[in-house]
This record gives C-alpha cells, sequence and structure tokens, in this order.
C-alpha cells in the first residue's frame, strides 16, 4: 500500500493563508497557552555549526515537537542558515522546512517551504508578548532592522495594539527601510526612517530589534519608564537594559541558556541574572503569571525560537490545503519493503 505526503511549496503555503497575521497571532497564542497548561512537548533545539562554531559558515537546527490537546501533532522544523547567502544576497539567509507526522503511526504527512512560516510566527510571538506585556495605549514603536522580521513585526505589533500610529525605524542599509516605508504606503500604517539607532529607541513606548548583530547597540539609558522592550535576536541590548527590566520574559528559559551568544544567558552564567526572575510567556498567557501590571513597569521579551510555533502553523495550513485542494502529493514507497 503507498502512503502519500502532500509537499506544499512556497506559493501553496502563502495561498493556504499563511499571510493572514490575524490568524498566525491567534494560533502562535494559543500554543503558547497549551504549552502552559502542559499539552506540548518542545525540547531546546539541536543546532551544529559548519564548519565549527569559530569560523561559521552555515548552521544547521532540528526543532522536534509534539502538541498534544485537540491539534495531536507531532513534527519537525528544519532550519539552516548561510553566511554566504546572507552576503551574497541572492539566497534566503535562512532556509527552512517543516515535516508534519502523524502522532501514532509516525508516517509523514505533510512537507511544507518553512521560511514564511518562520518569519511570520516569530514576529507573532513578540506580538503575543506584547498583547500581555505592552501599555494598551502605546502609539509609537521604534523598529532597529527592517529586514524579513522587521516587516512581519510590523503587521503584529499593530494587530495587537491597534493604537499604535507610528513606527520609527532604523537599519545599517537606509534602502531597506525606505522599501518598507513604499511597502506600507495606503495601508494605515505610519513608518518614519531614523537617522540612528538612538534616535528609533527614544521615546518609543514599545522597541523592538530585529537584526543579526553579535554586539549591544540599545543603552538601557534609553529606555523610559513604561516601556516594553522585544528582543528578537542574542545580544542586541546592553546588560543594563536587562537590568532595568522590571518584569523579564522568555519564550523558552530551557533554550535560552544553552546559547553562550545570550545576554541572558551571560548574565545567568556570571550571577548577574537569578533566573527564578525570568517569567515563561507561556505562564502569562495561560494566566499562571500576572503580565504589565503598572502603567510605568518596564518590561522585556526575549525570544529564542521555538518549533511549537512553526508546527502549530504548519498544521493548520497542511488542514486548510486539504480543504482547498492545494499542493503537490508525493509517494513516500508505492509498496512498503522490509516490514
Amino acid at each position: 500500500m503507498k502512503h502519500e505526503i502532500l509537499f506544499l511549496n512556497q506559493e501553496d503555503v502563502i495561498e493556504a493563508g499563511v499571510l493572514n497575521m490575524g490568524k498566525i497571532l491567534e494560533l502562535v497564542e494559543k500554543v503558547f497557552y497549551l504549552d502552559g497548561i502542559g499539552q506540548v512537548k518542545n525540547p531546546p533545539k539541536t543546532e551544529m555549526a559548519v564548519p565549527d562554531k569559530d569560523s561559521r559558515q552555515s548552521t544547521f537546527i532540528s526543532m522536534p515537537v509534539y502538541i498534544g490537546g485537540d491539534i495531536n501533532r507531532a513534527g519537525v522544523k528544519w532550519a539552516a542558515e548561510s553566511k554566504a547567502n546572507m552576503e551574497s544576497g541572492l539566497l534566503p539567509m535562512g532556509i527552512d522546512i517543516v515535516i508534519l507526522s502523524d502522532p501514532v503511526t509516525v508516517l509523514p504527512i505533510a512537507i511544507l517551504d518553512g521560511l514564511v512560516i518562520t518569519a511570520m510566527r516569530t514576529a507573532a510571538a513578540a506580538g503575543v508578548a506584547a498583547k500581555h506585556l505592552a501599555r494598551k495605549d502605546s502609539e509609537t514603536v521604534g523598529c532597529i532592522g527592517a529586514g524579513i522580521i522587521g516587516r512581519t513585526m510590523i503587521q503584529a505589533l499593530k494587530g495587537v495594539l491597534p493604537n499604535i500610529k507610528q513606527f520609527k525605524m532604523f537599519d545599517l542599509k537606509p534602502e531597506k527601510v525606505d522599501n518598507l516605508i513604499k511597502e506600507f504606503e495606503g495601508t494605515g500604517i505610519e513608518i518614519i526612517a531614523a537617522g540612528s539607532v538612538e534616535e528609533a529607541v527614544r521615546d518609543a513606548d514599545i522597541v523592538a530589534t530585529m537584526t543579526t548583530s553579535k554586539k549591544p547597540f540599545v543603552k538601557g539609558e534609553w529606555i523610559k519608564p513604561g516601556t516594553m522592550v522585544i528582543q528578537m535576536s542574542s545580544y542586541e541590548v546592553e546588560k543594563d537594559v536587562v537590568s532595568k527590566a522590571d518584569k523579564l520574559v522568555v519564550d523558552s528559559w530551557a533554550q535560552m541558556k544553552e546559547n553562550s551568544d545570550s545576554v541572558l544567558a551571560q548574565m545567568f552564567y556570571s550571577k548577574e541574572l537569578d533566573e527564578d526572575d525570568v517569567l515563561h510567556l507561556k505562564d502569562i498567557v495561560s494566566g499562571k503569571k500576572a503580565g504589565r501590571e503598572t502603567d510605568d513597569e518596564i518590561t522585556m521579551f526575549s525570544s529564542r525560537g521555538m518549533g511549537c510555533l512553526d508546527i502549530m502553523v504548519a498544521d493548520y495550513l497542511y488542514k486548510q490545503a486539504i480543504d482547498k485542494g492545494i499542493g503537490q502529493k508525493l509517494n513516500l514507497w508505492e509498496e512498503v519493503k522490509w516490514v
């Protein structure tokens, strides 16, 4: 008996609805809730640098997941990043695929392009965090990084905080900011180019960093009371930003501790940070811990990235594709051998 796998390329994934940020926010918040009530298995990702960490040319990451509850789906995200791609600009820096499996028979049922899924779910995680940790009357966002996540971050934050009026954006490549200004023209979202990181950050109600920097560039003195700080990479804020935060929230502390590039991990191992002071977003979403409690509170969300977000979104897209007749069917075998 043959076994079919549904293959969804990037165009199929888009047709299935991955660009609907409102839906992606809903799915991401739900999986954080399921994780908070113990329905998710999401072990720390396994990372391999090639040829080695000190002379890294590329990185390969495996992210196995099981989501229980009414989802009942196993899967894995295979994520890869290439320094050569980033330098040439001819291919995406990150190239990801997602594999979904039946949790009982363990048969793979779908393979999906994961690039757009990654971009959408990454910003959606920050959006869910902002829903619980930013002031509801936030109007100004200071964004550092106008790449793929910069684009989806605008959509996610506007999706959860409709009072936002302006995004002040800085990028080392000003043309990227100009491109986003043109892209969002006429949407009701105002994006203005900032001349420096400080100009973007100062007086912002929310600060969001989406870069590949390995050196910190956001100073604590620029952060005003009541601000929410979103750090999507490992080390974009200086230590005094972390120390200044009244509430520090992560997606996965188990993964964060294993990331030697993370400012939070570095502060933890140097005993500048007590892990008892670190909250999980899943506990806030599931109601076990409080989100923002006062208008003057400085909150910070730092993300390492969780495979359960990819699997949650991919499972939804797979079901949409089935309903819409999207995708290509591949045969794993015509007749299984070696049973």
